[in-house]
C-alpha cells in the first residue's frame, strides 16, 4: 500500500458538487491499495499514519502526532499511486489492486483508524472525486507498507 499524508489546515472532498468529506486541521491521506496488499500492509500504514509526529509543538518543532493535536484524518483512495511511468508516456496501473481487493482494504484502513480514536472522513471509492486543501507547512510524507522489503 502507498499514502501521500498531507499536514492540512483544512480539506474536503466532493463527489458530483456535493461535500462527501471534509475536515479542519489533520492528516489528508491519498491512499493507493497494490496487487498483493493485506490486512498487514493496511496496519503498518495505520500505525504510522495514526502516530507519525508531524505537527509542531510550542517551540516549532515537529514533536505531535495528528491524535495528540486533536485533528482528523480525510482519506481519499487514489488508485493512481500504483502508476508505472517507466516506460512510454501513458502509465500503467497492473501494480494497483483489483477493485474488490482494494475496496475492502480501504475500508479496513478507515475502520482501523477509527478504531485508534481517530476522527476520520473519506472520499467515495471509485467514484471520480474534487479534492480541495489548504496544506499546512507544506508538510507531505510519502509511505509504502512495501518499501522495506
Amino acid at each position: 500500500m502507498r499514502a501521500v499524508l498531507q499536514r492540512v489546515a483544512s480539506a474536503a472532498v466532493t463527489v458530483d458538487e456535493q461535500t462527501v468529506g471534509e475536515i479542519g486541521p489533520g492528516l489528508l491521506v491519498l491512499l493507493g491499495v497494490a496487487a498483493g496488499d493485506t490486512v498487514a500492509d493496511a496496519e503498518y500504514l495505520v500505525e504510522k499514519t495514526a502516530g507519525l509526529r508531524i505537527f509542531e509543538d510550542a517551540t516549532g518543532k515537529m514533536n505531535h502526532s495528528v491524535a495528540e493535536v486533536g485533528g482528523a484524518v480525510l482519506v481519499v483512495s487514489q488508485f493512481t499511486l500504483l502508476a508505472d511511468c517507466r516506460q512510454g508516456r501513458r502509465p500503467s496501473f497492473t501494480a494497483a489492486a483489483p477493485p474488490d481487493q482494494a475496496k475492502a482494504l480501504y475500508e479496513h484502513f478507515l475502520a482501523r483508524l477509527r478504531a485508534v480514536g481517530l476522527p476520520v472522513a473519506s472520499g467515495t471509492f471509485q467514484a471520480e472525486m474534487a479534492v480541495q486543501l489548504v496544506n499546512q507547512g507544506p508538510v507531505t510524507i510519502l509511505l509504502d507498507s512495501r518499501k522495506g522489503e
